[in-house]
């Protein structure tokens, strides 16, 4: 199901993860790819930047779009420590990316699969598949050391 490339960026979005906790932030990580190749990396910047909106995701898209010149992210993949919540999830849809790779599942908040499913939802004019589950532990365990610090 998961790919060495898949697994190599987690590997990223795990380091980004770690980077957001020395930072005080809970600790999410993301990667965006298209193509074989990282277009970025981001993690969480909500205390940082006090803003409800600095998820490791929206980040992720965002800078992503700069590098690419366009909002539509078509063809890429984004890689992320913590299955989306529904912000994410709907600016997933809207950027247009092909496909979402999560390591812990959210049972709170997630709705890539654990919720709901926006990103698959027919409903909408975009559909991105969402796999869950890669390096779990490993992700879940840089989000524990978080939860402990908080």
């Amino acid at each position: 199901m998961f790919s060495d490339f898949d697994r190599a960026m987690m590997r990223l979005a795990l380091q980004e993860a770690e980077e957001a906790l020395s930072a005080g932030e809970i600790p999410v990580g993301a990667v965006l790819t298209r193509g074989g190749e990282v277009i970025c990396s981001a993690r969480n910047t909500r205390e940082a930047a006090r803003d409800p909106a600095g998820h490791a995701e929206i980040n992720a898209l965002r800078e992503g779009a700069r590098r690419l010149g366009a909002w539509r992210l078509s063809g890429c993949t984004l890689y992320v420590t913590l299955e989306p919540c529904c912000m994410c999830a709907g600016a997933i849809v809207q950027a247009r990316v092909d496909r979402v790779v999560f390591g812990a599942y959210d049972e709170q908040a997630g709705c890539c699969g654990s919720l709901y499913r926006i990103t698959e939802d027919p409903a909408f004019n975009h559909f991105a598949v969402a796999e869950g589950g890669l390096m779990a532990e490993e992700c879940a365990r840089v989000l524990m050391k978080g939860i402990k610090r908080a």
